[in-house]
């Protein structure tokens, strides 16, 4: 299969379109043409989640023999505690309220949180092209707080490989941040910047963006502008989807309730939707950077600036892929693509005129709703979430009541011991997790920069002696 830049200037198969992360037109890669699963779906029902990983994902990856992609699946969700689930859908009933609600666990991976989907198969594909290239493959990410310790944890155990993550000084959680500057590994780069999420996201997209300082230091992207990040995302909700409807996933209505910063989780669900699971909906949930809400709810996209929340990995104003998500809703018109980015850079904004729909609704959130939904959550099921699954929960029991009678699943996106102080604010209780509990008596090793590409490039140069073989 072929990969198309959003932008209309380059086109790439699989394997190339994961090394380059960013298409050279500064666009984003999308699939030439998507598949329809249904023929699929009856005998996939009852695959394990590698297995099912390895027959999705191979309907994209057309240029790397099956039994290599099957072993770069294998090997990533062996590293969680149940392999063949590694993503549980659990039920919460309460008295009142819209329950049952079903609860997606994405945070049993190495890290406590979904990005480890996405990332350990990254790292096993990084790792499949430096055995077979035979040369280094360095990433470099920026991340809002999740992003970069799965990034790290799926290259640790990868030879010849540098990680440069980029995160915003003082804006993510503690925890975090220790998870990404104390793994004691000189090939571990922990970058804070003097910024917001979204500063540090667009010097990555710069970077990556010059060709030539790109390849003389053998970079490549783990943000979800990395378009193996999304396809990787789909199979969760494909499973969940599989779970709750067997082979009638195709047809039966389902709606899936998403915390989202940058719009890669929800499009992973989204892009289902175009693969002939034509019945799902989607429900957006941000903290009160609500940028992509107030999209979908008004139909003009006004990004302002970032506030910090409870919900720190929410705390983004850019959505980068929301240029993926505009190129499917113009038919793959590049140029309309462009037009309305350029609108964006100009002007500030971009209006679709009306409310966009497409199987899409939102809601927005503010801490005390955040920690009312904790606390009301815990308190009627026993269940408790952390700020970002609270967003999520919140969000479906906001929902309109006429959708009562399709399924909801809220998806989980973190473990609440990575945010310990939210669930004691709400609950009293004070979760932890001995993975995080081993991380305390480490020292945070990391650079504090200013948010410019200039200062980020001369970290890359130092810690590489200006070339990829260092």
């Amino acid at each position: 299969m072929r990969f198309v830049s959003t932008r209309g200037g380059d086109s790439a198969g699989f394997h190339d379109a994961v090394m380059r992360g960013l298409a050279r037109d500064g666009g984003l890669f999308v699939p030439e043409a998507l598949p329809d699963l249904r023929p699929f779906l009856a005998g996939w029902v009852a695959l394990p989640y590698a297995e099912l990983a390895t027959r999705f994902l191979r309907l994209f990856a057309t240029d790397i023999p099956l039994e290599e992609l099957r072993a770069c699946a294998e090997r990533a969700y062996a590293a969680f505690p149940v392999p063949d689930d590694p993503a549980p859908l659990i039920t919460l009933n309460g008295a009142g309220r819209p329950f049952p609600i079903h609860v997606l666990e994405l945070f049993h991976g190495p890290t406590l949180a979904f990005k480890d989907f996405a990332l350990r198969f990254l790292g096993q594909l990084y790792g499949r092209a430096v055995r077979e290239g035979g040369h280094a493959v360095n990433i470099l990410g920026a991340t809002s707080g999740d992003t970069g310790s799965a990034a790290i944890h799926g290259m640790l155990d990868q030879p010849g490989t540098h990680c440069f993550i980029l995160y915003p000084e003082g804006r993510i959680a503690p925890l975090q941040e220790r998870q990404i500057a104390c793994t004691g590994s000189a090939a571990v780069h922990a970058l804070a910047v003097r910024g917001a999420f979204d500063d540090a996201q667009a010097i990555v997209k710069e970077i990556l963006g010059d060709a030539a300082f790109s390849a003389a230091h053998s970079l490549t992207a783990v943000n979800s502008i990395n378009i193996a990040r999304i396809l990787a995302q789909c199979v969760y909700y494909l499973r969940a989807a599989l779970r709750l409807h067997g082979p009638e996933a195709g047809a039966a209505p389902l709606e899936f309730v998403v915390p989202t910063g940058n719009f890669g989780n929800v499009l992973a669900g989204w892009l289902l939707s175009k693969m002939g699971l034509c019945a799902l909906r989607f429900r957006v949930a941000t903290n009160a950077n609500d940028v992509v809400a107030r999209f979908f709810n008004t139909g003009r996209y006004l990004p302002g600036a970032v506030h910090a929340s409870l919900a720190p990995s929410m705390d983004i104003q850019q959505a980068s892929n929301f240029e993926r998500w505009l190129w499917y809703r113009f038919d793959g018109d590049a140029a309309r693509v462009r037009g309305t980015l350029d609108t964006l850079r100009r002007t500030g904004s971009f209006a679709f005129g009306e409310a966009p729909g497409g199987g899409v609704t939102a809601a927005s959130f503010s801490d005390a709703a955040i920690l009312g939904a904790i606390r009301e959550i815990h308190g009627r099921t026993g269940y408790l979430a952390d700020p970002h699954t609270a967003c999520g929960l919140a969000a479906a029991l906001d929902a309109p009541s006429a959708s009562g009678v399709v399924p909801r699943v809220v998806l989980a996106t973190a473990h609440p011991a990575k945010f310990p102080e939210s669930a004691l604010a709400a609950t009293g209780l004070a979760p932890a997790h001995p993975t995080l509990e081993a991380l305390a008596s480490r020292p945070v090793v990391k650079q504090v920069l200013p948010a410019t590409t200039g200062a980020v490039r001369r970290a890359i140069e130092e810690a590489l002696g200006g070339s990829a073989a260092a």
